[in-house]
């Protein structure tokens, strides 16, 4: 089940559950869209893949309790502000690979 961390991991910007402007890689590294575009170039710093929306919990029951209230956002913050230097060498290593293709 996906944590739903509450924050950028680089910015440290809000991303409460329903935020839809928070993105995550594979490994569920999170940051929002931001910074994945300006900062990151859609390249995980963690682990060089890329990025997918991050889903929306359902707030409400419309089913056997697969909801917020009884599956609740992680509140643990993630900080790892990206080194600008080494990701700029993970992105070129990469030479604008898709991330279907990394």
């Amino acid at each position: 089940m996906l944590e739903l961390r509450p924050t950028c991991e680089h910015c440290r910007k809000a991303l409460p559950p329903v935020a839809t402007d928070a993105l995550i890689c594979s490994f569920e590294c999170t940051f929002c869209a931001d910074c994945v575009r300006d900062v990151l170039h859609n390249v995980c710093p963690n682990c060089g893949g890329g990025f997918a929306p991050r889903p929306i919990r359902p707030q409400r029951d419309w089913h056997d309790g697969n909801n917020l209230a009884h599956h609740p956002a992680s509140t643990r913050e993630v900080y790892r502000p990206v080194d600008a230097t080494a990701h700029a060498q993970l992105v070129a290593t990469q030479a604008g690979l898709p991330p279907e293709q990394r």
